[in-house]
């Protein structure tokens, strides 16, 4: 799932990874929207707010909206920045550092938070805007621009243009390609639903705690991650 890159790596790959990474981005939209009422898996909204600040000369409002946006790219540039210096020195295991990051960065916005909250709320957008672009960057990297996870728009824009292809293009390869494209797209859509739903609930029961969850997914991600790999590597050594 985050080990396979290239030509080694399937539609299945991309699937589970898809599913993890999206169910954790919709529970921390659903919590960051619920805690701070501000969008925290993406930043084009923010940027608009930015500019509409500018425009007006508040530039001390407008910083503020620039700050989120930065955060988000901050993150990306991390994963960027790790993952090719990893690479250079061990390609299995490009993506560990940036999910454990990833994961500390929702501890603290979880155990921190409620202080947080009564101090300066956003430190918690900070932290989870990071915490995306972090994920967005890695995922993306490793699936090579096949999957996002952390907003929608662009996928419902693909979803539409590929169900409309699939009225015109009539070639079995080519229509086999076009429905796993989008069975990818609905499972991307379907696991940040489910993620918001969980999410809603988790954060409604126990508050900014609930980012626990995503946290817990990411681990159990990383573990079958390497129980697979390890077992590969005990079958060829029995092959041999």
């Amino acid at each position: 799932m985050f080990r396979h890159q290239g030509k080694t790596r399937t539609v299945s790959h991309n699937l589970q990874i898809a599913s993890l990474l999206s169910f954790v981005a919709g529970i921390v939209n659903i919590t960051g929207f619920w805690s701070i009422q501000r969008l925290t898996t993406n930043v084009t909204g923010h940027f608009a707010f930015f500019v509409d600040e500018v425009f007006k000369l508040n530039f001390y409002q407008g910083f503020g909206f620039f700050f989120y946006v930065f955060y988000f790219f901050l993150g990306s540039f991390i994963t960027g920045l790790l993952t090719e210096w990893i690479a250079r020195k061990n390609s299995n295991n490009i993506f560990v550092l940036p999910v454990f990051i990833e994961c500390i960065a929702l501890l603290t916005t979880a155990f921190m938070g409620n202080h947080f909250l009564k101090t300066d709320p956003d430190y918690i957008a900070f932290l989870l805007l990071f915490a995306m672009g972090l994920q967005n960057a890695l995922v993306t990297k490793i699936s090579n621009s096949v999957v996002r996870t952390t907003h929608l728009t662009g996928l419902f824009t693909d979803l539409g243009i590929e169900l409309s292809q699939l009225l015109f293009y009539k070639k079995i390869e080519f229509k086999h390609q076009l429905l796993a494209s989008i069975k990818l797209r609905l499972t991307i859509i379907l696991f940040f639903f489910i993620g918001g739903i969980i999410g809603g609930v988790f954060y409604s029961l126990i508050g900014l705690y609930g980012l626990i969850v995503p946290v817990i997914a990411l681990i159990t991600g990383l573990i079958n991650d390497n129980l697979k790999l390890s077992y590969i590597k005990i079958k060829r050594k029995y092959k041999d």
